[in-house]
């Protein structure tokens, strides 16, 4: 699904990822982790577009994608959440993933502005469907809520959903459990695999809570000061003598 080979990226004199490469299979659940300012999120800006990268290339379903845009590179099948949730604070939880839903659904201006009946349909079909999403995730009830006003649990939640909304192949999480309580964590697990199963999704996900990573990613890429320091399965990247003193600390 996604192939990195040799992923660079030089701000002045410093090189930010250094000859990144990894490949993640369809379907696969993989984790991206490292200590802080390891470039890790730097890696989900080259991978979304809002960095182009100094040398290498990415790879989606076998087209490359080096270089486009943010907004070609979620219509060609990536989506985002970020580390800090950026959610339309003043739209309501179902605006928030309708947003999201204007990759799959169009009218023109014309009808928008005359209110013609393909103006009707769409909204129509919208509302379905972003109600649809928003109930696989428990939101439904929500859905006329200021996001703002959200729980912080649920904004993480809706801000998954409304990436789900664009129908990536690929979606990345950046710290989905930042800021969570264990109990949160283990819903944010469950919830993981099931929306995995639901929308054959591929998933990549940066983050720190070892639990969350040991209990749902299958293989890991652990960065250093921008480099590779280990790649493979999560049991044995975990256990690597390297990692556990960069990483863990110990």
């Amino acid at each position: 699904m996604l192939q990195v080979k040799d992923l660079s990226i030089q701000f002045g004199g410093l090189k930010a990822v250094d000859g990144l490469s990894m490949d993640i299979a369809d379907g696969e659940l993989y984790g991206l982790i490292g200590p802080n300012g390891a470039g890790k999120t730097t890696v989900f800006n080259l991978l979304t577009g809002v960095y182009k990268p100094t040398e290498g290339t990415v790879f989606l379903d076998g087209k490359d994608i080096t270089g486009l845009s943010t907004t070609m590179i979620n219509k060609v099948g990536i989506a985002r959440t970020f580390q800090n949730i950026r959610l339309f604070a003043e739209l309501s939880v179902l605006d928030n993933v309708k947003v999201g839903l204007h990759n799959g659904f169009s009218y023109s201006t014309l009808a928008g502005v005359l209110r013609l009946p393909s103006y009707f349909r769409a909204e129509k079909e919208m509302n379905e469907r972003a109600m649809e999403l928003l109930s696989v995730f428990g939101l439904d009830t929500e859905s006329d809520t200021l996001s703002s006003n959200l729980p912080y649990g649920a904004q993480r939640k809706l801000e998954i959903a409304r990436a789900i909304a664009t129908g990536p192949k690929l979606l990345l999480l950046d710290e989905p459990a930042a800021g969570m309580n264990p109990n949160e964590t283990q819903e944010l697990m469950d919830t993981i695999h099931f929306i995995r199963e639901k929308f054959s999704l591929t998933i990549l996900l940066i983050e720190h809570d070892m639990r969350l990573v040991s209990g749902i990613c299958e293989r890991l890429t652990v960065l250093n000061f921008g480099q590779e320091l280990a790649q493979g399965s999560t049991k044995d990247v975990l256990n690597d003598p390297e990692v556990v003193k960069a990483y863990l600390g110990e």
